[in-house]
């Protein structure tokens, strides 16, 4: 009988699915700001977000790659996010209209929203599958909370989104404030709500204490939101 050593999953850091996550944001942000005009231009605003986008889909696809290449493997949700990235990145270029840029959040958490949901109507939890490394000893009961929890946080995301979107936007000229907002607004509030979930996991089979086994894996939250 032979011995078929099979590879080791490449070990995950917090920075570094942040910068995954985040990164290609803060670029859009960053060559948005570079290119957008010294005064109040139309043109130049419009410009300004189509390099911003490019620059965004770009970004997108190579955090993709860095995360096949340094983690060994890509999340469905990472590939969901980069798909509607690229796809809404594309309206917006064609259209020249920052619209798609402010509605594809809200597409997104309504989607992830509305799939968790039906998986706890039906007596599923897709975050399991996603999460289950992360979270091991979670009983059945906790999953479903944690997706019935997570679903309604998702809608309360994309109302969110619509908010900043209706006070922030090209029309009125505040479009970079809501880039800002949706980047210092969305991620604090994932991140209270991911901790406000251990206590009920905690009573549902999770354990904070990593054990005793050096070569268990690293504690993992749940991933951020998909890149606005």
């Amino acid at each position: 009988m032979s011995d078929v050593e099979t590879p080791a999953a490449k070990p995950k850091s917090s920075w570094q699915n942040l910068l995954v996550d985040y990164g290609p944001l803060v670029i859009f942000i960053g060559v948005y700001k570079w290119s957008a005009p010294a005064e109040s231009d139309p043109a130049g605003e419009i410009a300004a977000v189509i390099n911003g986008t490019l620059a965004f889909m770009v970004a997108a696809v190579i955090a993709l790659l860095v995360s096949k290449w340094k983690f060994g493997s890509v999340s469905p949700m990472l590939i969901f996010s980069t798909v509607l990235i690229v796809g809404f990145g594309a309206l917006t270029i064609f259209f020249g209209d920052p619209l798609f840029i402010q509605v594809k959040p809200t597409i997104i958490y309504s989607i992830l929203g509305a799939a968790l949901l039906i998986g706890v109507w039906r007596g599923k939890s897709f975050l399991q599958i996603l999460l289950q490394q992360a979270f091991e000893g979670v009983d059945e009961q906790g999953w479903l909370k944690l997706s019935r929890n997570w679903g309604l946080f998702f809608f309360f995301l994309a109302g969110v989104n619509e908010v900043l979107r209706y006070l922030y936007n090209f029309e009125n000229g505040k479009f970079e404030t809501y880039l800002w907002a949706d980047f210092w607004v969305i991620l604090p509030l994932t991140f209270l709500f991911t901790f406000s979930q251990i206590p009920m996991l905690l009573k549902h089979g999770f354990s904070l204490d990593g054990g005793e086994d050096e070569d268990e894996p690293e504690e993992q939250a749940p991933p951020p939101p998909p890149q606005s």
